[in-house]
């Protein structure tokens, strides 16, 4: 049987006009269709996939620049805090300076102190010795003065004595009782004298011992803005911002204990305090090392 196929030319010209068409012929010409509308609904299933998958990459690359944004205004805020952190570690620097000087103000005073009280205490001995002195020599003249006393007595009493002696010995006496009355008001001045110094040791002492109390609270005041400042550094530690790398994008490199493995926030960095960087004033500035919070190794 011989073959009938599509005269495509002549339905081109007659469109209006039939044809005899063999039915396989027919039914290969639907297989194609029926392949052309598979393929054209898979291109299409695939275009909507394709679509669909580029809306994602788009809110996909459009959440990226968001986070983009934000890490950049985060690393911004961040420089800021570490700048005013800085700031305040240079201002408590500079006041831990000023009370380091002003506690060694405090210090030569009390030693002006101490050494002014050791020459009052060497100047009360003196005057101690001085009155004790005083004591014996009115002593002394007191009785001289009742011997004199006794000896005019006799002389009263005695006939064969002469005027002459008599008035010698009033005049001795009388001398006596001038050097006895010197004699109290020279003890009553030193007495005075000795009294003020009392006073004034009592000053010292007490002056002293506010001073003391001073210093001590000063010295509790430097450590505590020793542990501030050693506080204030390990916040500068954790909030130093990473490094940019060379794309663009931020490289964080992340310390890690050498014993266990652990990162990130189970290390932490102290002060290490056997090795001594410099000093600010009496201050000194120590290294640092890390300390791993998991197993306590250091390093």
């Amino acid at each position: 049987m011989r073959k009938i196929s599509i005269d495509w030319q002549k339905a081109e010209e007659h469109p209006d006009k039939n044809q005899k068409v063999e039915g396989r012929f027919l039914l290969d010409l639907r297989a194609k269709v029926n392949d052309l509308e598979k393929q054209l609904t898979d291109t299409k299933n695939e275009l909507n996939r394709t679509q669909s998958n580029l809306k994602s990459t788009g809110e996909s690359l459009e959440n990226t620049t968001n986070d983009l944004e934000s890490t950049k205004s985060s690393l911004d805020s961040t420089k800021t805090e570490f700048s005013d952190t800085k700031s305040k570690l240079e201002q408590s620097l500079a006041e831990l300076e000023e009370k380091t000087k002003s506690n060694a103000n405090l210090i030569s005073e009390i030693e002006g102190l101490k050494s002014n009280l050791e020459g009052a205490n060497s100047k009360v001995s003196e005057l101690e010795s001085k009155v004790e002195e005083l004591g014996t020599n009115i002593s002394d003249l007191s009785s001289e003065l009742e011997d004199s006393k006794s000896q005019i007595k006799g002389l009263e009493n005695s006939t064969s004595e002469s005027k002459e002696q008599t008035d010698k010995l009033t005049a001795e006496i009388q001398e006596l009782n001038n050097k006895l009355t010197v004699s109290q008001d020279e003890n009553t001045s030193l007495n005075s004298q000795l009294m003020e110094l009392n006073n004034m040791l009592l000053q010292k002492d007490t002056k002293i011992q506010e001073v003391s109390e001073l210093l001590g609270d000063k010295e509790k005041l430097i450590d505590a803005q020793t542990a501030h400042l050693e506080e204030v550094e390990g916040e500068l530690g954790e909030l130093k911002p990473p490094e940019l790398g060379s794309g663009g994008f931020i490289s964080e490199e992340r310390t890690t204990c050498p014993m266990c493995g652990s990162t990130g926030s189970s290390i932490k960095q102290v002060e290490d305090k056997s090795k001594v960087l410099s000093y600010v004033g009496h201050i000194p500035m120590y290294a640092k090392k890390h300390v791993c919070k998991k197993c306590g190794y250091e390093f």
